[in-house]
């Protein structure tokens, strides 16, 4: 499958010139493209994921951007059905309730609802749900279980229809998709055009501290285009009439910021949490070029690691599978030049079963494979689960079997723990 792709020229936030390439990846295959063969799998086209970052607001974001009808057309990630989200979702909803207490009935609008598991809570609670989300067949599923989702792009001329159909919205939020779209300052004016004079904006987005501390760059592919800090966030909203006025660090996908917005010269006050962020980032140079430049390097040396475990691999010539058909997969592959030693991956994702994975074809079989089959070695792909998966293995591993993590460090890992290297 080919895809549109085209490469901006000005940063995402600001609309600056100013960019610079801070850390170069191999390109890769598009994560949620599945294949009836292994021989398309192989031909996959492949498109860049390079990290520049803008020397004027320093925000770091991906400028090849792939067409979003293509990322979203056949997307299989359900929120629902993902380990701890909707535990976490249940939390985060109930917070917002409990702390801004907007009126009963009042609407509450999720942009990139996915299959309404966020919307789910807040109309358990009284609200009026809309859902926004252009994955067709997931919107279908979301409005049949009760969420009714418009299988939409977020838009502003779809944010005055809305409005005006609707009435405006106490809660808007955006997890996990704030990062997704290439039009974030129409996102915004999208945004507060939905929203009450009083209204809220709640936003999740991966925190770019987290990525290099936490060498989390699986979480690097063709969706996740910007790669958010608070600095430019802070200014890229206030450009837009909306001021953040809270923000919380979660350990969601190992590393996520929470922020709050409302209106500009709303009611309430910026919690100190806005600048202890931003003092945070300051310390820790968020803003300069060199830390980027730093964390290429170690993400070169995390490859040349892994090189060398892989290295071992083949020299003993043992079978490899890996765990779990990700979003986060072929990141993985690519960059730690894994391509060509895994004989075939386990998901139990009924629309993965039997496919072929773009980039290399490997097939995907059940989970009940794993023990059936006995590979001497297993990469964890699916990284953000490594060890639930871990625990829920335990015959895998009493039978000899040995589970490989690559993000963020490398481990491996026995029946009787991690093994040295």
């Amino acid at each position: 499958m080919s895809a549109q792709v085209f490469h901006r020229e000005t940063c995402r936030l600001c609309d600056s010139a100013n960019v610079e390439l801070v850390v170069k990846l191999e390109p890769i295959p598009l994560s949620e493209n599945y294949c009836d063969d292994a021989e398309s799998g192989r031909h996959a086209a492949r498109y860049p994921v390079d990290l520049y970052m803008c020397a004027d607001c320093a925000h770091v974001q991906q400028l090849d951007v792939v067409d979003p009808k293509l990322l979203w057309e056949n997307y299989t990630y359900y929120s629902g059905g993902a380990k701890g989200i909707p535990e976490h979702f249940r939390q985060v909803s109930t917070k917002i309730m409990e702390t801004y207490r907007p009126p009963a009935g009042s609407l509450v609008i999720d942009v990139g609802s996915n299959d309404g598991s966020l919307l789910r809570t807040f109309k358990d609670l009284g609200c009026t749900v809309l859902g926004i989300d252009p994955a067709v067949e997931i919107a279908r599923q979301a409005t049949k279980s009760g969420i009714e989702t418009l299988p939409e792009l977020m838009s502003l001329k779809l944010a005055r229809a809305v409005r005006e159909s609707r009435g405006p919205a106490q809660v808007v939020c955006m997890f996990n998709a704030f990062a997704h779209a290439d039009n974030l300052a129409e996102i915004a004016d999208a945004i507060r055009t939905l929203l009450a004079p009083d209204g809220i904006f709640v936003f999740e987005v991966q925190y770019l501290l987290d990525v290099i501390d936490g060498m989390l760059i699986a979480t690097i592919f063709h969706e996740h285009i910007s790669h958010h800090s608070v600095k430019p966030l802070v200014e890229f909203l206030d450009r837009h009439g909306m001021e953040l006025i809270d923000v919380e660090r979660a350990p969601i996908q190992l590393g996520s910021i929470i922020g709050t917005v409302q209106l500009k010269g709303g009611k309430r006050p910026v919690n100190a949490s806005v600048n202890a962020l931003l003092s945070l980032e300051v310390r820790r140079g968020l803003a300069n070029m060199d830390t980027l430049v730093q964390f290429a390097g170690d993400v070169a040396k995390l490859r040349e690691r892994t090189a060398d475990l892989v290295d071992s691999m083949k020299l003993r010539d043992v079978s490899v599978a890996g765990y779990g058909a990700a979003r986060s997969g072929p990141t993985i592959i690519s960059q730690l030049g894994l391509a060509g030693i895994i004989d075939f991956i386990v998901d139990d994702h009924p629309q993965k079963i039997r496919k072929f994975s773009s980039g290399d074809g490997i097939q995907i079989l059940p989970t009940s494979e794993l023990c059936r089959r006995m590979p001497s070695h297993t990469v964890i792909l699916a990284w953000v689960h490594a060890e639930k998966i871990i625990e829920s293995n335990r015959e895998y591993l009493e039978k000899g079997g040995l589970f490989v993590v690559l993000c963020p460090e490398i481990r491996v890992v026995g029946k009787h723990g991690d093994i040295a290297m």
